[in-house]
């Protein structure tokens, strides 16, 4: 089923993230956060894909081994960057065999060790192109739902980090989605009115499509700095700092206090009629678990 059917068919959506590990230990924690999260029946998972497509079949493999051993709809990140059309229709083929059902299409970093690199030489430059591509996928009648893929795109509540024009940032938002794209996931954000403000500007923009707010709680100091470096731009509120000195250093206050601060964003949110939120879960289960028993969301009973 397409996610803007489920957004459409139910509550707000309540979906998480997932990237592919590379050791074998690893892929072990993973699943076992799977199975810890599954009993909250998520409305779907989404598994990232490397920097110019490192992890594509470490991507495909978890895909497909969600999508097999779980009741979780899978949908798997694709990206621009490195891929020509003929790679990019391969890629679609075998997710369509799979029985994957949506896509979020996303324009992608480039390498590390290519920092100069040539947007203009590739055949996709903008995720708009990547969508408009996969809906003429969908249009050769190749997957076996006869709409295709659903499709997601990625907003940016504090400001794209590439697009420092806001005005620009919302025209190619606006394009990515009259190119097909049917909902916005966003990247992470840590104060609310930038969420409620971009949901605003959406809207005047004369974009109509759920958006889905994305959350990530702050764990650890370690992994906020990591946020930093990761998502160019993130901005902490004064509130969450002074909160977090409060911890003292202290690992497990520090993590009491980013799961408390993410919980009444979530609260909040949903108070505002939010169509979804989506946990950046770093591949572990137990903030989200705790975030979901602070909201009182009901988890499905245990087999057996």
């Amino acid at each position: 089923m397409h996610i803007r059917d489920i957004l459409a068919a139910s509550g707000p959506s309540l979906s998480f993230e997932f990237f592919p590990p590379r050791t074998a230990s690893a892929w072990e924690d993973l699943y076992q956060a799977i199975r810890d999260l599954e009993p909250l029946d998520p409305t779907f998972v989404s598994v990232t894909y490397g920097a110019g497509g490192s992890t594509r079949e470490l991507t495909h493999d978890l895909v497909v081994r969600i999508r097999e051993t779980t009741s979780i709809p899978p949908t798997p990140h694709l990206t621009c960057v490195g891929h020509s059309k003929a790679d990019i229709e391969t890629i679609l083929t075998r997710y369509a065999a799979a029985g994957v059902s949506n896509i979020l299409a996303l324009r992608g970093d480039p390498p590390a060790d290519q920092p100069g690199y040539d947007w203009s030489q590739g055949d996709f430059r903008h995720a708009a192109d990547l969508v408009a591509f996969i809906r003429d996928f969908n249009a050769s009648g190749r997957h076996p739902d006869p709409r295709g893929f659903g499709i997601g795109v990625a907003g940016f509540p504090e400001g794209h980090p590439a697009t420092p024009n806001r005005m620009l940032e919302m025209d190619r938002l606006k394009a990515k989605i009259d190119a097909g794209a049917d909902y916005i996931c966003t990247q992470l954000f840590f104060d609310n009115h930038d969420f409620l403000d971009f949901r605003d500007r959406c809207s005047l923009a004369g974009i109509d499509v759920p958006i889905i707010a994305g959350i990530m709680p702050v764990t650890s100091l370690s992994g906020m700095r990591r946020m930093a470096e990761l998502a160019a731009g993130a901005r902490f509120p004064a509130k969450l700092i002074r909160a977090l000195d409060r911890a003292n250093g202290i690992p497990e206050a520090v993590e009491r206090v980013g799961i408390h601060y993410a919980a009444t964003q979530c609260a909040e949110l949903l108070d505002k009629d939010v169509s979804g939120i989506h946990f950046y879960t770093l591949n572990k289960s137990r903030a989200t678990r705790e975030i979901y028993a602070s909201l009182g969301l009901a988890s499905r009973p245990a087999d057996g």
